[in-house]
């Protein structure tokens, strides 16, 4: 496809792409299938008129930008078609150093050698030596004034080069992948070659668990440039300061935040600045980090992902769900760590999803802080609680007096969610008093990755924040009033959400899971009712409410009421046995709540479930 072509086809989809492309966190999931993510929308795409209508009408590319969107695709597609290679060889990043370290990752898995070649610089806080000590990776660096004349290597083989050059690529024989990075907005990654196609998958899953895609705003800039679309455009006023209060006022701490490009970019970091903590600090003992088998499903994908690469680091499973009590299984692991003289670092969601849970929080202080003894009868070391409030970010848990005041705690928020009401997907974390020497670790791992958040996402989390408190209350009452409708109307279901007690205390999400009745013989009969039933429920919900009903894994946007199946969205890549097929339901300040209630009506009267 001739230049002049593809420069075409981007000036009509640039003038009438819809306005969700540039807007919208999460996508609709009725219109995705994640086996073919890209894949349908790139087809659909290139069949298209580019006409609006037709470009609406487009599947779901990726159904969390952070994994990639319409935008990135079409950046892609550009790039591929330009350069001759397949769309799916291409992918961008919003990181400049994340692609490298997915071939690096996917490479230690293989026990196959890299080189990386570059001319100029390298990605900015790259570090061969923390690289190559805390993540595990091994790598040879070679700077030359020239890739024409590269010799033969026994293994991979990695050019750097700057961004412009992504477009006008001369890939040769000896050169399997070519990371071009822009000083500001990220990178893109070209895997050449037959041998080297079997690393897309891998590349596409770092981007999915470990970074963010480039972001829409900064794909549309690239996108208008190489079209030469010139706008002024405005330089964006990231207000750190401003940023920082807010959060240290929410949050009751005066660590300085660390802001990351997502949630997960930002555990990321923090699970790997802990582990290079402790190399430094506890260089002979093992890492044990303590995860909950069926919380989000990037959560305990990343960080089994990461054990997977470190030596040193294992993974052991939290029971806290279905009548497990999270501080009686915390206990019996910590006292197992503490003997064989670990260190231990928990990672947990509070509320628990999808079952919208809280432990005794007075119970879990204690069982945190106690001191507990080696083998050899010496103190073991103080675990870290690293909480996801995520579900709950303006409760305050750090602060003097709070309840995890007294323990070594590290809180972490997806800013997908509240934070920005669905308008970015930056994350943030925080630290107590007696965790705060640990956030210079954090960040110095978030810079490495180069996971920051853009500034774009630091000016709308500057303006969203000061009003996520009111927008959590309003959402939550509107919650407790759908719940508690449901468990009039329909008594036999099963719901999970805060007791009344609970609320109380501080702990108001909205989003709430459903156990619908089911009936059969069998257990396996009375599942496949259930299920067939939650879908059934989900399309009449948004079928009969297009306007404010939508089937996402959303949570904390600013209008509407989302629905979806923990089973087959959150907890993807979480195990069988582990998933919770049953209905997520969140729901938003705004919306029409009455109308939610006559068609749930409608529903219990059309399946006789009353």
């Amino acid at each position: 496809m001739s230049e002049h072509s593809v420069k075409g086809t981007i000036i009509k989809t640039i003038k009438n792409m819809p306005n969700d492309w540039l807007r919208l966190t999460t996508h609709r999931l009725d219109i995705y299938n994640e086996s073919m993510a890209k894949v349908e929308f790139i087809e659909k795409f290139e069949s298209s008129d580019f006409s609006v209508e037709q470009l609406a009408k487009l599947p779901t590319a990726f159904d969390y930008i952070r994994l990639g969107h319409p935008l990135s695709c079409v950046l892609e597609w550009a790039i591929a078609k330009t350069n001759s290679l397949k769309v799916d060889n291409v992918i961008s990043f919003s990181s400049q150093t994340m692609p490298i370290m997915a071939v690096l990752r996917r490479n230690f898995h293989l026990k196959k050698k890299t080189r990386f070649v570059y001319q100029n610089e390298l990605p900015v806080n790259f570090d061969k030596e923390i690289i190559q000590k805390v993540y595990g990776y091994s790598f040879e660096l070679q700077k030359v004034e020239s890739y024409k004349k590269l010799k033969d290597f026994d293994g991979s083989t990695l050019v750097i080069t700057d961004y412009e050059q992504a477009w006008t690529l001369d890939l040769k024989e000896h050169i399997d992948f070519v990371v071009s990075i822009h000083p500001t907005l990220g990178s893109i990654i070209q895997v050449n070659g037959e041998d080297a196609e079997n690393y897309v998958g891998e590349i596409q899953h770092v981007r999915r668990r470990e970074s963010i895609a480039m972001t829409p705003q900064d794909c549309l800039s690239e996108l208008k440039k190489f079209v030469g679309i010139n706008e002024e455009v405005k330089p964006v006023s990231a207000d750190h300061k401003e940023l920082t209060k807010t959060i240290q006022s929410i949050t009751a701490t005066e660590s300085e935040p660390v802001l990351g490009s997502c949630g997960l970019s930002v555990q990321y970091a923090i699970m790997m600045g802990l582990i290079d903590h402790s190399f430094k600090h506890h260089p002979n003992k093992n890492i044990k980090f303590i995860v909950p088998p069926n919380c989000y499903g990037g959560t305990n994908d990343q960080a089994r992902r990461v054990a997977a690469c470190v030596e040193k680091v294992e993974i052991i499973d939290l029971a806290v769900d279905r009548g497990k009590n999270m501080v009686d299984e915390l206990e019996v692991i910590l006292e197992h760590v503490a003997r064989e003289d670990a260190l231990a670092f928990i990672i947990a969601e509070i509320p628990t999803n999808p079952r919208v849970e809280v432990p005794n929080l007075i119970k879990l202080q204690d069982t945190l802080s106690k001191n507990r003894k080696t083998n050899t009868g010496e103190n073991a070391i103080t675990p870290v609680f690293i909480l996801d409030q995520t579900f709950c970010p303006n409760v305050k848990f750090l602060g003097e007096g709070d309840f995890l005041y007294e323990v070594p705690t590290i809180s972490y928020v997806s800013g997908s969610k509240f934070p920005s009401g669905g308008l970015c997907t930056a994350g943030y974390c925080v630290a107590n008093d007696k965790a705060k020497d640990l956030i210079g670790d954090i960040q110095n791992h978030l810079n490495l990755c180069a996971n920051n958040a853009t500034d774009l996402q630091i000016q709308i989390l500057t303006q969203q924040m000061p009003s996520m408190n009111e927008r959590i209350d309003r959402a939550y009452k509107n919650t407790r009033d759908f719940v508690d409708f449901i468990q009039e109307k329909l008594p036999k279901a099963k719901i999970n959400f805060v007791s009344e007690k609970l609320a109380d205390a501080g702990f108001t999400p909205s989003v709430f899971s459903l156990d619908l009745p089911t009936k059969g013989e069998s257990s396996e009969q009375k599942e496949n009712y259930k299920r067939e039933l939650n879908h059934k429920l989900i399309k009449m919900m948004i079928d009969q409410i297009p306007e404010d009903s939508k089937h996402c894994v959303s949570y904390g946007q600013l209008k509407g009421c989302y629905w979806t199946i923990p089973a087959t969205s959150t907890q993807g890549t979480t195990r069988e046995g582990d998933k919770d097929y049953i209905v997520r339901v969140s729901v938003a300040p705004e919306l029409d709540l009455q109308k939610h209630k006559e068609v749930f009506s409608d529903f219990v009267k059309i399946e006789k479930l009353a």
